[in-house]
């Protein structure tokens, strides 16, 4: 699934395409992703020009004059662009013909993705209840303290919750709690301030080199140029059961916390 890294690359990847651009034609070649595609949404967005491509937790917004489609990739939808002349592929659903002539295509083997349309996007039920983002001002020591007080969850399914801080996925969060030595396991409210704030940092250090290296590709993820990510070459300890721990040598451990796979350092995250 496409985590927060990835979703940055993607925006990084279309913007120089997007931005300043009209949208001349917009097809719907299969409405049935996971909430049905708005009939309307080629009436809403053709004729508009795009004034921003943003990124809200996992969300994309294409700013327009008349509101913002919210583009999500869900399990394994991608966005490419595209020259007229390149041949639809299977599973391309949704496409865009730009005043460049250039085209955007949504990719989606298993329509688990979504385009929605908003004319208050901040407020949509998708977007407003979410936490901040991770890499944002509101993300800090104080602000996850705050929030863990009395908490009994295990800290890796706390920092998992988008209500808390949003687009910290199951690989990024194994790789944080790994660099701040902290058992994932570990109820949120019996984590001392001091460690906390050194969550913090490492969530912002992994995502942030995440995001320089084009994201983790594991299965479907391919980013806007068609070029995979290399942060899984770098990975700390997601997928490595049984291999040494890059810190001890010690063999990794694996369970599972909140039904999610959790690889982890007994001896450096004790």
């Amino acid at each position: 699934m496409p985590e927060l890294p990835e979703v940055e690359t993607t925006r990084q990847g279309i913007t120089p395409y997007l931005l300043g651009q009209r949208i001349e034609k917009l097809w719907l070649h299969n409405p049935s992703l996971r909430w049905p595609v708005p009939a309307n949404l080629p009436d809403l967005m053709q004729g508009q020009t795009v004034t921003g491509v943003d990124r809200r937790a996992k969300y994309l917004l294409l700013h327009q004059g008349a509101g913002t489609a919210l583009v999500h990739l869900g399990m394994s939808g991608s966005l490419r662009v595209s020259d007229a002349s390149e041949p639809l592929r299977r599973h391309d659903h949704v496409e865009l013909r730009l005043s460049s002539g250039h085209h955007l295509r949504f990719n989606d083997p298993r329509r688990f993705g979504a385009w929605l349309w908003s004319e208050d996007w901040p407020g949509h039920a998708l977007i407003r209840e979410l936490g901040p983002e991770p890499l944002g001002e509101l993300f800090t020591g104080d602000y996850l303290y705050a929030r863990a007080r009395g908490r009994k969850t295990a800290i890796k399914a706390f920092i998992m919750n988008n209500h808390v801080v949003v687009g910290v996925g199951n690989i990024y969060a194994s790789e944080a709690l790994f660099m701040a030595g902290i058992d994932p396991a570990r109820s949120a409210g019996r984590i001392s301030r001091a460690r906390l704030d050194a969550l913090v940092v490492a969530i912002r250090q992994v995502l942030a080199s995440a995001i320089a290296q084009g994201g983790t590709t594991l299965r479907d993820f391919i980013n806007s140029d068609g070029n995979p990510g290399y942060f899984k070459q770098s990975l700390l300890v997601y997928g490595r059961q049984g291999e040494p721990c890059r810190q001890c040598q010690r063999p990794l451990q694996g369970r599972r916390i909140g039904q999610r796979s959790t690889v982890y350092c007994r001896h450096c995250q004790g």
